[in-house]
């Protein structure tokens, strides 16, 4: 392993598990809907919120990696078709966002990402729109980076080399780390970054992809292989 000077991670699934996160929040969200309008939910079973968020995405392409703006430009939508010209589109989204930032981090989260920043700088990147603030854990990282931010999204390039641009590094001195074979292990090498595969599921890896280098079912296991790397304890 050649000298590593920064570390790229990924959040949603590599430091929390985001299934019952969206779950949460899309009930919350269904909530705050039918307590102030009322008449948007019973016009818009999944279904139908699926095939508009769809052909939303086919007329905004240049903004498909923006989650944010999909999400919004989703309810902005279903609102006017329900009838209602004053919907408060921001209370929407924040009651939404509140609940997808109230995550519960796997136990070697914090503990993992303490002793890695005695050595590297830390950067998160993400397609989605957590924010380390709310969730409690901008202290642990030098600086974040999104698909919205970087105007592109995982496994595209430009996500990583704006990645890199704030970590202050080279590829070659970079090591991402990502639950996703390809939109962070196969991403992270098409951009010249060694990848680290984090598998706490015991997944199999998808067989049209190569295979990662390296594989660790936590970050304790990969603190513990950098250490090797160094030749000191972690």
């Amino acid at each position: 392993m050649q000298t590593i000077r920064a570390i790229t991670l990924d959040l949603d699934d590599t430091l929390w598990p985001i299934r019952p996160v969206l779950e949460r929040a899309e009930r919350c969200l269904r909530e705050w809907l039918d307590e102030r309008y009322p008449n948007i939910m019973p016009r818009f079973p999944p279904a139908a919120i699926e095939a508009l968020r769809r052909r939303i995405v086919n007329q905004h392409r240049a903004r498909a990696h923006d989650l944010r703006f999909l999400r919004q430009e989703t309810l902005r939508q279903m609102a006017f078709v329900a009838g209602y010209d004053d919907f408060d589109l921001d209370g929407a989204f924040d009651s939404f966002d509140a609940a997808r930032n109230a995550v519960e981090l796997f136990p070697d989260v914090r503990p993992a990402l303490l002793a890695l920043r005695r050595h590297y700088r830390l950067v998160a990147v993400t397609n989605g729109s957590a924010s380390l603030e709310r969730i409690g854990i901008d202290d642990l990282f030098d600086g974040y980076v999104n698909a919205r931010l970087a105007g592109a999204a995982k496994p595209e390039r430009p996500i990583f080399d704006a990645a890199l641009c704030v970590a202050g590094t080279a590829p070659g001195e970079t090591l991402h780390i990502g639950d996703q074979p390809l939109s962070d292990v196969e991403g992270a090498r098409s951009a010249g970054i060694d990848a680290v595969w984090i598998n706490r599921e015991n997944r199999e890896w998808p067989e049209e992809l190569p295979a990662p280098r390296r594989t660790v079912r936590d970050l304790h296991e990969l603190a513990d292989l950098l250490a090797d790397a160094r030749g000191t304890v972690a």
